[in-house]
C-alpha cells in the first residue's frame, strides 16, 4: 500500500493559494463584464461556468449557483448560438444536480446533429454521478486518461475507481495525476489532495484518519480558502480532541456562509461543554441548510440529510432529504446513506425497501460485495 507521507515530500509546487484565489475572483468579474458587453462572444460564457464552478467547489460560494442561473437567463435573451446556449444550460443543470433535464438537453443537441466532445464529457460526468452505464464510463474514462495523461482526466477516473471500491487503484491514479501535472495553479492539486483525503478518511472500509489528515492539510496548504478541506480536517481534529486546532480551522471559513462550517463548530463547542455557543451555531447551521435546500434542493440534499441525521437531530427530515437524493441518483453511496438514515429514523419497512432496491440495482457488482449493505438482512 502506498505511503502518502513519503509522496508528499515531492508534490508539485504551485502558485500561492491566496494569490490564486484573488486572481480567480478578479478574472471572474472580468469575464462577467465581457459577457455583458458581448454575450455572443465565443468562450466567455463557458469560462464563466468554469470559474463559478471553482468558486462553488473550493470557496463553498453557493451564490455561484444563483449566478449560473442568471447566466443562463442572460444568454437566453441574447443572440448567442442556440446549440452553444443549450450546452451551457446542460452544464449548469448538471452542476445543480438536475441530471435528467441536463441529459435531455444533451440528447436534444445530438438530434440537431451538433453533438460535441464537450457534450460527450458532460454525459460521462452525469452517468458517473448517477451510477449509470458504469462499464462504459470506466472504459471511456480509462481511454481519455491514457490518451491525454492530464490531471483533469485522471481525477475523474480515480473518483470512479473509488466509487467502485477499487481503493488502491484509485490511489495510484491520483498519484499519477500529481506526476503528470504541468501547470502552476494550486486548485487542481488541492482537488487531488482532497480526493485522497476523502478516499482514506471516509471511503475505505477501515478509515485511516491520520493518513487522510495529511492530504487535507496539503489541500489547505495549496488553497488555504478550501472550505470543504477545512471542514473535513476539523472532523479528524475533533475526533482526536484537538479542539483548538479544529476551531482555528473553522473560524476563518465562517465567512463562506457554508452551513457545514457552523455545524462542525457546533460540534467542537459542544464537545468542550460550551453548550450555549454550540446551540447557537447549530441553529445557524439549520437555517443555512434550509435556505440552500429551498433554492437548490438536489444540489444539497445529501449534505442536508447528513446534517439532520447527525447533530441536526431530525431523523425524519434526514430521511426525506436522503430519499430525494437517492431518487435523483441511485449510486451505491446514496443507497447506503438512505438505508442508514431509515434505520436511525426507526423506519424499518422503508429500510427494507431500500435494501431490496439496492440489491436489485447493485447486487451483482463487486462494489456491492464490499458494501455494508451486502451483510444486511431484510
Amino acid at each position: 500500500m502506498i505511503d502518502s507521507s513519503v509522496l508528499e515530500m515531492s508534490l508539485p509546487l504551485a502558485t500561492a493559494g491566496e494569490i490564486a484565489v484573488m486572481n480567480l475572483e478578479s478574472s471572474r468579474q472580468q469575464s462577467w463584464s465581457r459577457l455583458l458587453q458581448s454575450p455572443e462572444r465565443p468562450g466567455v460564457a463557458e469560462y464563466i461556468v468554469e470559474q463559478e464552478q471553482m468558486a462553488l467547489q473550493f470557496l463553498s460560494d453557493a451564490a455561484a449557483l444563483d449566478r449560473l442561473d442568471a447566466l443562463v437567463e442572460h444568454l437566453a435573451r441574447s443572440d448567442a448560438d442556440a446549440v452553444r446556449v443549450t450546452l451551457i444550460r446542460a452544464q449548469v443543470l448538471s452542476t445543480e444536480h438536475h441530471f435528467s433535464p441536463a441529459r435531455a438537453l444533451l440528447q436534444k443537441t445530438e438530434s440537431w446533429g451538433a453533438h460535441s466532445e464537450a457534450a460527450d464529457r458532460l454525459l460521462l460526468s452525469i452517468d458517473q454521478a448517477c451510477g449509470n452505464n458504469l462499464d462504459f464510463v470506466m472504459e471511456a474514462r480509462g481511454r481519455l486518461a491514457a490518451k491525454s495523461g492530464r490531471l483533469e482526466d485522471l481525477v475523474p477516473l480515480g473518483s470512479l475507481l473509488a466509487d467502485l471500491r477499487e481503493f488502491d487503484e484509485a490511489d495510484r491514479v491520483y498519484q499519477q495525476a500529481f506526476t503528470n501535472y504541468q501547470d502552476v495553479s494550486p486548485f487542481a492539486l488541492a482537488w487531488v489532495c482532497f480526493q485522497l483525503g476523502a478516499l482514506w478518511g471516509e471511503l475505505v472500509a477501515e478509515p485511516q484518519p491520520h493518513r487522510a489528515a495529511k492530504w487535507y492539510e496539503q489541500a489547505i496548504a495549496y488553497v488555504p480558502d478550501y472550505v470543504k478541506a477545512r471542514v473535513h480536517l476539523s472532523e479528524i481534529y475533533l475526533e482526536d480532541e484537538r479542539f483548538d486546532d479544529a476551531e482555528a480551522l473553522l473560524l476563518p471559513a465562517l465567512s463562506s456562509g457554508d452551513p457545514e462550517v457552523d455545524w462542525r463548530l457546533a460540534d467542537v463547542m459542544i464537545a468542550q461543554g460550551k453548550t450555549l455557543e454550540g446551540g447557537a451555531y447549530l441553529e445557524t447551521a439549520a437555517r443555512g441548510f434550509e435556505a440552500l435546500l429551498a433554492k437548490h434542493l438536489l444540489a444539497f440534499a445529501d449534505h442536508g440529510a447528513e446534517f439532520y441525521a447527525g447533530s441536526g437531530d431530525n431523523p425524519d427530515r434526514a430521511l426525506e432529504l436522503a430519499s430525494v437524493n437517492l431518487a435523483n441518483r441511485s449510486t451505491l453511496r446514496a443507497f447506503e446513506q438512505t438505508y442508514d438514515v431509515a434505520i436511525d429514523a426507526g423506519q424499518s419497512e422503508a429500510a427494507s425497501d431500500i435494501l431490496a432496491a439496492a440489491r436489485l440495482r447493485w447486487g451483482a457488482t463487486h462494489a456491492f460485495s464490499l458494501s455494508p449493505l451486502a451483510e444486511m438482512q431484510f
